[in-house]
């Protein structure tokens, strides 16, 4: 698995879209959870050409399937975005999107379209993600992922529709058409029903569209109503009220799978599997290495393994790592002077969300996954590189740019994974935790 994304065509402009159109649609009841407010629309939804790529790997990770297979969707929707978006601040499409067959314009178009309701997703707060194919059999339509946290915690899950398309015919009008049409379909038949995640109390679907050949795209959210009371609330019928705070472990799972596959770390997505009941626990309970880093304020752990594999493998191996004259040299020599090439993007992860998540699997390994707790208390993160307006880029104190996004779950993509000077490792041992 591979956590890099190349630097070739790839775009550094900011682009801005506006919301087109937001409709509401009418549920009874409303609101399915007393006292849910749902956050108010994103006007404007301003994203870097790292946070898009970002979100389209998310999205195309969240599902249970095998980490080798999601692994190779992951590179090659970062392949697409990298020679088919311009690189201008309004959205466009390059002349290369005329030359893809059908098919293919239609799952790019569809990519694009799950990574930018991602955005808008976090942009409005909720945290955490789940696919929604535990609603219904394949055979039913429904819509495409859960997601958690925010101001829905306590209350449930909210339910997204994603859509996309790149059509000759694209304009304002279809694409709000679409949202709607995705809602009555697959949005609205599953609000105030039971999931494996959580009750899904709230809906949106969000069609993205653009015209091949023009510069600009569309915009457009449906979402559930929830009306205004013209009286007084009376209180809440028992089971009603919202509960207690933090994520539903099903649903830190989920996300944090993704994470680690995009991440590189195998060995956690087999623990989580096998946590989760979807695949067999892992027989090997060796540690995990980390390397720990400072990026723009914060530090990071990832996975040297997964950008540098068989270079540092061997003097990981070797135990050279550990010794600060051979740590000094690899740095000086090797990273700092761009000698593994083109590798320019890294997923990593902000160290306090890391931590607490691995820790929280230790402890559910321990107990054999028996018993697992309902809720886990992982912490949050405003978004950086993606949001609502303009103070939504990563930026260093004195004004100077960084290359980066980074989610509310914390998981981020450095665009410039070279830049830290100062790199340490750690080690996480599923049924030990981490080592200092």
């Amino acid at each position: 698995m591979s956590a890099v994304i190349s630097k070739t065509g790839l775009w550094d402009v900011d682009v801005t879209i506006g919301l087109t159109t937001h409709t509401k649609h009418r549920h009874v009841p409303s609101p399915v959870s007393a006292l849910f407010k749902a956050p108010g629309p994103a006007s404007i939804l301003t994203f870097g050409p790292v946070a898009l790529a970002a979100a389209v790997c998310r999205t195309a990770t969240t599902r249970q399937a095998r980490p080798r297979l999601l692994a190779g969707l992951q590179k090659s929707a970062l392949a697409q975005l990298e020679c088919l978006v311009s690189n201008d601040s309004a959205f466009e499409l390059t002349q290369d999107f005329a030359d893809l067959a059908d098919t293919e314009k239609t799952l790019f178009a569809a990519r694009c379209g799950a990574g930018i309701t991602d955005l808008y997703m976090n942009a409005l707060g909720y945290v955490w993600r789940a696919n929604a194919a535990c609603l219904s059999s394949a055979l039913n339509p429904h819509a495409d992922f859960l997601y958690g946290g925010g101001e829905v915690e306590g209350h449930g899950v909210v339910l997204a529709e994603a859509h996309g398309s790149f059509a000759a015919n694209a304009t304002a009008k279809t694409v709000t058409a679409e949202a709607t049409r995705k809602y009555a379909r697959q949005v609205k038949p599953y609000v105030n029903t039971g999931s494996s995640f959580g009750h899904v109390i709230h809906g949106y679907s969000d069609a993205f569209g653009s015209k091949p050949g023009t510069t600009g795209a569309f915009l457009s959210v449906a979402e559930t109503l929830i009306p205004k009371p013209r009286k007084k609330v009376p209180p809440a019928p028992a089971g009603q009220i919202a509960s207690g705070g933090g994520v539903s472990t099903a649903m830190a799972l989920a996300s944090h799978r993704s994470n680690f596959i995009l991440m590189g770390l195998s060995q956690v997505v087999d623990w989580i599997d096998g946590i989760g009941r979807t695949g067999p626990i892992p027989s090997d309970a060796g540690p995990v290495a980390f390397v720990r880093m400072p990026y723009a304020g914060r530090w990071y752990l990832g996975s040297a393994f997964s950008i540098w594999p068989a270079l540092l493998a061997r003097w990981w191996r070797d135990g050279l790592w550990d010794d600060p004259v051979w740590r000094h040299h690899i740095v000086r020599d090797v990273l700092s002077r761009g000698f593994l090439g083109d590798a320019v993007g890294w997923f990593v992860m902000e160290e306090t969300a890391c931590r607490a998540f691995l820790n929280d699997l230790t402890g559910m390994i321990r107990s054999g996954g028996e018993n697992l707790p309902e809720r886990l208390d992982l912490p949050s993160f405003d978004p950086v590189g993606f949001g609502i307006g303009e103070g939504s880029l990563g930026r260093r104190a004195d004004g100077t740019e960084y290359n980066y996004a980074m989610f509310r779950d914390g998981l981020a993509l450095l665009g410039d994974p070279f830049r830290p000077r100062k790199l340490e490792t750690r080690r996480w041992s599923p049924k030990e935790g981490f080592e200092g």
